[in-house]
């Protein structure tokens, strides 16, 4: 009787509240004549004053490379004066997007620009740790975007992403590689993502909005797939016929930091953790956090390392993406939990060290 009462009871709900014609039950925020566009919750407020941290350095780092570099050194790798029109162009689109957060977050409550230091020393350096960072925004925007209280400053923050997203994809071409090897983009944590770019944050001005998120002790990988940019091409291309630069089996090496190190703007933040014993490595790509054994774990001289093998596999089976290609993430943790992306969040306490980026593809 209860199984078939409930289609009853909702279709009777439906006729009761459903106050536009086709348009079916459910939803939040559908029929809201006055969204809130502002932070509803301190969780709301610190995950936007992270994003608007990643937008500003974002911002800066676009300009830098312009500046950093001559119009000469980019013709010499095939980067035309147009190509470096839309790295300009997309200087642009950062700036839209911090003043959207500002105005979100509220000019007098905003955090502002701070100062920053890069590891590029060519234009090439600059293509390669743009398509990085962009990579490391979008993935940490997914991450936190759902579980926001303000859905309308979601859905705002949703049509940033998307261009983010379009952003790496664009640094892709730049090098000359295939634009997305995936059929998902990865979510990361608030903690991961303030982790991964907290370093290149040199100082900020007194009045900025502390990042209350963890900050994870560094990890390196040692043997980090690499390429010579433009390899696979003459020069900047809409695609390549190759889209793997790594292979599962493959062994990663791992250094990484124990915490208490001091990071951040005015060195104003210490690595921290709470797990336990690092056993485990974490990869986190498009749907999927897999595990595979940390072995010959070792601490020299406060150096601690360990050795792992790249996981493989397809997302759906035989003909479709496979699991670990593009730009991915990599943590040492002392448990294999099984989570999703919707509750990625739970990996944080048992974080040893990273994330570290890992160039698969």
């Amino acid at each position: 009787m209860y199984f078939l009462a409930l289609p009853l009871l909702t279709g009777v709900f439906a006729k009761v509240v459903s106050a536009a014609p086709f348009t079916p039950t459910g939803g939040l925020d559908t029929n809201s004549s006055s969204p809130v566009y502002q932070p509803l919750s301190d969780f709301d407020f610190q995950s936007l004053n992270l994003a608007l941290y990643q937008e500003f350095l974002e911002l800066d780092l676009f300009h830098h490379g312009l500046a950093e570099f001559s119009a000469q050194e980019f013709e010499f790798n095939n980067i035309t004066m147009d190509d470096q029109f839309i790295i300009e162009y997309m200087a642009d689109q950062e700036l839209g997007h911090a003043i959207l957060l500002t105005n979100i977050l509220g000019p007098n409550n905003a955090s502002k620009p701070c100062n920053y230091s890069y590891p590029v020393e060519t234009a090439q350096d600059f293509i390669q740790f743009s398509e990085m960072v962009t990579r490391v925004g979008e993935a940490g925007a997914y991450g936190f975007l759902e579980h926001l209280d303000s859905r309308a400053a979601a859905q705002l923050i949703l049509q940033t992403v998307t261009v983010e997203a379009r952003q790496e994809m664009i640094f892709r071409q730049l090098q000359g590689i295939f634009p997305m090897p995936f059929a998902f983009n990865p979510a990361i944590t608030q903690s991961m993502q303030w982790t991964l770019i907290a370093p290149f944050i040199v100082s900020c001005p007194a009045e900025n909005n502390r990042v209350e998120f963890q900050n994870f002790p560094a990890l390196n990988i040692t043997n980090n797939p690499n390429f010579t940019m433009l390899s696979n091409s003459s020069g900047p291309t809409v695609s390549v016929n190759e889209t793997a630069f790594s292979t599962p089996g493959q062994s990663v090496s791992l250094s990484w930091e124990s915490p208490g190190i001091p990071v951040g703007p005015n060195n104003s933040y210490t690595t921290n953790t709470t797990a336990g014993t690092p056993q485990f490595v974490a990869w986190i790509s498009q749907l999927n956090t897999t595990y595979t054994p940390l072995t010959n774990v070792s601490n020299n001289t406060g150096v601690n390392t360990g050795v792992t093998q790249q996981p493989g596999g397809t997302i759906y089976g035989d003909g479709t993406s496979l699991t670990f290609n593009g730009t991915l993430f990599v943590l040492v943790t002392d448990s294999n939990i099984t989570v999703t992306p919707a509750n990625i969040s739970l990996l944080n306490s048992h974080v040893v060290a990273g994330p570290a980026v890992y160039r698969a593809g």
